[in-house]
Protein backbone atom coordinates (compact mmCIF):
# COMPACT_ATOMS: atom_id res chain seq x y z
CA UNK A 1 0.00 0.00 0.00
CA UNK A 2 1.00 3.60 -1.12
CA UNK A 3 0.20 6.73 -1.78
CA UNK A 4 0.89 8.40 -5.41
CA UNK A 5 0.21 10.98 -8.08
CA UNK A 6 -1.61 9.13 -11.00
CA UNK A 7 -1.77 10.59 -14.43
CA UNK A 8 -5.48 10.15 -16.11
CA UNK A 9 -4.74 8.09 -19.13
CA UNK A 10 -8.46 7.76 -20.07
CA UNK A 11 -12.11 8.86 -18.91
CA UNK A 12 -14.85 7.69 -20.71
CA UNK A 13 -18.72 7.24 -19.88
CA UNK A 14 -20.23 4.22 -19.83
CA UNK A 15 -24.12 4.79 -18.92
CA UNK A 16 -25.67 8.11 -17.81
CA UNK A 17 -23.55 8.77 -14.77
CA UNK A 18 -21.57 5.69 -14.79
CA UNK A 19 -17.52 6.20 -15.51
CA UNK A 20 -14.74 4.32 -16.41
CA UNK A 21 -11.17 6.30 -15.54
CA UNK A 22 -7.84 4.66 -16.51
CA UNK A 23 -4.68 6.01 -15.14
CA UNK A 24 -1.17 4.84 -15.06
CA UNK A 25 -0.14 3.35 -11.26
CA UNK A 26 2.99 1.68 -11.41
CA UNK A 27 3.66 -0.67 -8.98
CA UNK A 28 0.25 -0.14 -7.55
CA UNK A 29 -1.01 -1.66 -10.70
CA UNK A 30 1.44 -4.33 -10.42
CA UNK A 31 0.70 -5.31 -6.77
CA UNK A 32 -2.89 -5.14 -7.74
CA UNK A 33 -5.11 -8.37 -7.27
CA UNK A 34 -8.79 -8.77 -8.07
CA UNK A 35 -11.63 -7.53 -5.38
CA UNK A 36 -8.75 -5.20 -4.06
CA UNK A 37 -9.72 -1.64 -3.81
CA UNK A 38 -8.14 2.30 -4.22
CA UNK A 39 -8.98 4.92 -1.98
CA UNK A 40 -8.99 8.40 -4.33
CA UNK A 41 -9.19 11.70 -2.74
CA UNK A 42 -11.75 13.49 -5.09
CA UNK A 43 -10.89 17.29 -4.58
CA UNK A 44 -8.65 19.34 -2.23
CA UNK A 45 -12.23 20.51 -0.44
CA UNK A 46 -12.83 16.93 0.87
CA UNK A 47 -11.34 15.04 3.53
CA UNK A 48 -12.26 11.80 2.73
CA UNK A 49 -11.10 10.04 -0.10
CA UNK A 50 -14.01 8.08 -2.18
CA UNK A 51 -13.20 3.62 -2.20
CA UNK A 52 -13.62 2.51 -5.66
CA UNK A 53 -12.87 -1.14 -6.48
CA UNK A 54 -10.34 -2.08 -9.41
CA UNK A 55 -12.08 -2.77 -12.48
CA UNK A 56 -8.48 -4.15 -14.11
CA UNK A 57 -5.28 -3.60 -13.75
CA UNK A 58 -2.29 -4.22 -16.80
CA UNK A 59 1.13 -2.93 -17.47
CA UNK A 60 1.32 0.08 -15.15
CA UNK A 61 -2.32 0.66 -15.71
CA UNK A 62 -5.26 0.59 -13.29
CA UNK A 63 -8.61 1.10 -14.47
CA UNK A 64 -11.77 2.24 -11.67
CA UNK A 65 -15.75 2.10 -12.61
CA UNK A 66 -17.61 4.25 -10.88
CA UNK A 67 -21.68 6.07 -10.37
CA UNK A 68 -21.62 9.36 -9.55
CA UNK A 69 -23.28 9.37 -6.32
CA UNK A 70 -22.44 12.85 -5.01
CA UNK A 71 -19.78 16.18 -4.99
CA UNK A 72 -16.68 13.37 -4.94
CA UNK A 73 -17.82 11.20 -7.24
CA UNK A 74 -19.00 13.91 -9.61
CA UNK A 75 -15.52 15.64 -9.28
CA UNK A 76 -13.39 12.44 -10.19
CA UNK A 77 -15.81 12.28 -13.41
CA UNK A 78 -14.69 15.43 -14.57
CA UNK A 79 -11.14 14.80 -14.66
CA UNK A 80 -9.24 14.81 -18.29
CA UNK A 81 -6.84 12.94 -19.67
CA UNK A 82 -3.17 14.22 -18.53
CA UNK A 83 -4.44 15.29 -14.77
CA UNK A 84 -3.07 13.97 -11.96
CA UNK A 85 -5.00 11.57 -9.02
CA UNK A 86 -3.87 11.14 -5.32
CA UNK A 87 -4.31 7.78 -5.04
CA UNK A 88 -4.31 5.32 -1.80
CA UNK A 89 -3.62 1.53 -2.62
CA UNK A 90 -4.34 -1.30 -3.37
CA UNK A 91 -6.07 -1.86 -0.44
CA UNK A 92 -7.76 -4.93 1.25
CA UNK A 93 -7.95 -8.90 0.52
CA UNK A 94 -9.22 -10.27 -2.60
CA UNK A 95 -10.77 -13.10 -4.05
CA UNK A 96 -8.23 -15.25 -4.03
CA UNK A 97 -7.01 -18.19 -6.20
CA UNK A 98 -9.60 -19.07 -8.68
CA UNK A 99 -9.65 -22.61 -10.35
CA UNK A 100 -11.82 -25.32 -12.34
CA UNK A 101 -15.04 -23.32 -12.83
CA UNK A 102 -16.23 -20.12 -11.73
CA UNK A 103 -19.00 -18.49 -11.54
CA UNK A 104 -19.03 -14.63 -11.27
CA UNK A 105 -22.03 -13.13 -10.33
CA UNK A 106 -22.80 -9.43 -9.88
CA UNK A 107 -25.02 -6.95 -9.25
CA UNK A 108 -25.24 -3.05 -10.91
CA UNK A 109 -21.62 -1.65 -9.57
CA UNK A 110 -20.79 -4.84 -8.28
CA UNK A 111 -19.66 -5.68 -11.72
CA UNK A 112 -16.38 -4.14 -12.71
CA UNK A 113 -14.38 -6.08 -9.96
CA UNK A 114 -15.69 -9.55 -11.28
CA UNK A 115 -13.96 -8.28 -14.69
CA UNK A 116 -10.52 -8.41 -12.71
CA UNK A 117 -11.44 -11.68 -11.52
CA UNK A 118 -12.91 -13.16 -14.46
CA UNK A 119 -9.83 -11.81 -17.16
CA UNK A 120 -6.86 -13.04 -14.57
CA UNK A 121 -8.35 -16.38 -13.46
CA UNK A 122 -7.18 -19.76 -13.89
CA UNK A 123 -10.30 -20.82 -14.56
CA UNK A 124 -13.41 -21.21 -16.47
CA UNK A 125 -15.63 -18.31 -15.62
CA UNK A 126 -19.34 -17.97 -16.41
CA UNK A 127 -20.83 -14.25 -15.25
CA UNK A 128 -24.66 -13.62 -14.28
CA UNK A 129 -24.98 -10.23 -14.53
CA UNK A 130 -27.51 -8.04 -13.32
CA UNK A 131 -28.85 -4.14 -14.13
CA UNK A 132 -32.14 -2.19 -13.47
CA UNK A 133 -32.65 -1.90 -17.20
CA UNK A 134 -30.86 -2.20 -20.32
CA UNK A 135 -29.87 1.57 -20.31
CA UNK A 136 -27.32 0.87 -17.30
CA UNK A 137 -25.86 -2.12 -18.43
CA UNK A 138 -21.95 -1.50 -18.67
CA UNK A 139 -19.14 -3.87 -19.69
CA UNK A 140 -21.08 -6.78 -21.24
CA UNK A 141 -18.33 -7.12 -24.28
CA UNK A 142 -15.33 -6.66 -22.09
CA UNK A 143 -17.38 -10.25 -20.25
CA UNK A 144 -18.04 -11.95 -23.18
CA UNK A 145 -14.12 -11.30 -24.36
CA UNK A 146 -12.64 -13.20 -21.38
CA UNK A 147 -15.97 -15.62 -20.21
CA UNK A 148 -17.11 -18.96 -21.38
CA UNK A 149 -20.81 -18.03 -20.79
CA UNK A 150 -22.23 -14.41 -19.48
CA UNK A 151 -26.20 -14.13 -19.05
CA UNK A 152 -27.66 -10.89 -18.67
CA UNK A 153 -30.87 -9.86 -16.37
CA UNK A 154 -32.59 -6.47 -15.99
CA UNK A 155 -35.25 -5.80 -13.38
CA UNK A 156 -37.17 -4.49 -16.19
CA UNK A 157 -36.56 -7.18 -18.78
CA UNK A 158 -35.65 -4.61 -21.48
CA UNK A 159 -32.28 -6.65 -21.96
CA UNK A 160 -31.49 -9.73 -21.43
CA UNK A 161 -33.94 -11.99 -18.79
CA UNK A 162 -36.65 -10.02 -16.61
CA UNK A 163 -35.68 -10.35 -13.28
CA UNK A 164 -33.01 -11.08 -11.31
CA UNK A 165 -29.64 -12.72 -11.02
CA UNK A 166 -31.35 -15.18 -8.70
CA UNK A 167 -32.93 -17.36 -11.59
CA UNK A 168 -30.34 -17.93 -13.85
CA UNK A 169 -27.62 -18.75 -10.86
CA UNK A 170 -30.26 -21.31 -9.54
CA UNK A 171 -30.75 -22.67 -12.95
CA UNK A 172 -26.67 -22.93 -13.47
CA UNK A 173 -25.72 -24.57 -10.36
CA UNK A 174 -28.63 -27.38 -10.94
CA UNK A 175 -26.85 -28.01 -13.94
CA UNK A 176 -23.86 -28.36 -11.62
CA UNK A 177 -20.06 -29.04 -12.40
CA UNK A 178 -19.29 -25.25 -10.31
CA UNK A 179 -16.34 -24.97 -7.86
CA UNK A 180 -16.90 -21.71 -6.60
CA UNK A 181 -19.00 -18.78 -7.11
CA UNK A 182 -18.02 -15.13 -6.69
CA UNK A 183 -20.31 -12.06 -6.10
CA UNK A 184 -20.23 -8.27 -5.43
CA UNK A 185 -23.77 -6.59 -5.79
CA UNK A 186 -25.89 -4.51 -3.14
CA UNK A 187 -26.86 -6.58 -0.45
CA UNK A 188 -30.11 -7.60 -1.10
CA UNK A 189 -28.80 -9.59 -3.90
CA UNK A 190 -25.50 -10.87 -1.79
CA UNK A 191 -27.52 -12.76 0.52
CA UNK A 192 -29.50 -14.71 -2.19
CA UNK A 193 -26.39 -15.61 -4.24
CA UNK A 194 -25.38 -16.70 -0.68
CA UNK A 195 -28.40 -18.70 0.08
CA UNK A 196 -28.22 -20.69 -2.89
CA UNK A 197 -24.37 -21.13 -2.94
CA UNK A 198 -25.43 -22.95 0.34
CA UNK A 199 -28.13 -25.10 -0.69
CA UNK A 200 -26.17 -26.17 -3.78
CA UNK A 201 -22.98 -26.63 -1.07
CA UNK A 202 -20.59 -24.27 -3.28
CA UNK A 203 -18.00 -22.54 -1.91
CA UNK A 204 -18.83 -18.60 -2.43
CA UNK A 205 -16.81 -15.93 -1.87
CA UNK A 206 -18.18 -12.37 -1.45
CA UNK A 207 -17.29 -8.76 -1.73
CA UNK A 208 -18.66 -6.02 0.57
CA UNK A 209 -19.82 -2.89 -0.16
CA UNK A 210 -19.94 -0.51 2.89
CA UNK A 211 -18.74 3.40 3.50
CA UNK A 212 -15.25 3.95 4.57
CA UNK A 213 -13.86 6.37 5.99
CA UNK A 214 -9.71 6.42 6.66
CA UNK A 215 -9.57 2.74 4.46
CA UNK A 216 -6.83 0.85 6.17
CA UNK A 217 -8.77 -0.26 9.56
CA UNK A 218 -8.19 2.62 12.13
CA UNK A 219 -11.98 4.58 12.12
CA UNK A 220 -14.36 1.26 12.00
CA UNK A 221 -16.78 2.92 9.94
CA UNK A 222 -17.36 -0.05 7.76
CA UNK A 223 -17.27 -2.48 10.86
CA UNK A 224 -19.89 -5.39 9.55
CA UNK A 225 -20.82 -8.86 11.71
CA UNK A 226 -18.86 -11.68 11.08
CA UNK A 227 -18.62 -15.37 12.23
CA UNK A 228 -15.03 -16.94 12.73
CA UNK A 229 -14.84 -20.04 14.28
CA UNK A 230 -17.95 -20.12 16.04
CA UNK A 231 -18.15 -16.77 17.54
CA UNK A 232 -19.06 -13.75 16.33
CA UNK A 233 -17.57 -10.39 16.00
CA UNK A 234 -17.05 -7.13 14.19
CA UNK A 235 -14.86 -6.99 11.50
CA UNK A 236 -13.39 -4.43 9.14
CA UNK A 237 -14.59 -4.41 5.79
CA UNK A 238 -11.71 -2.35 4.29
CA UNK A 239 -9.22 -4.31 6.01
CA UNK A 240 -10.12 -7.65 6.60
CA UNK A 241 -12.59 -7.67 3.64
CA UNK A 242 -13.89 -6.94 1.35
CA UNK A 243 -14.09 -10.20 0.52
CA UNK A 244 -15.51 -12.63 2.58
CA UNK A 245 -16.25 -16.44 2.24
CA UNK A 246 -20.04 -15.83 2.32
CA UNK A 247 -20.68 -18.01 5.28
CA UNK A 248 -18.85 -16.31 8.03
CA UNK A 249 -20.84 -13.23 6.61
CA UNK A 250 -23.98 -12.43 9.43
CA UNK A 251 -26.75 -11.68 6.72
Amino acid sequence: MERRDCVITENRELADGVFSVSFEAGEAALSARPGMFVHIKCGDSRILRRPISIADARGGEMTVVFEVKGDGTRWLSRRARGGSLDVLGPLGNGFGRMGGRVLAVGGGMGAPPLLFAARTADARVTAVLGFRDGGRIILEDEFRACCDEVYVTTDDGSAGERGTVEAPLGALLARGGYDLIISCGPRPMLTAVARLAASFRVPCRVSLEERMGCGVGACLVCACETARGGAQQMSRVCRDGPVFDAGEVAW
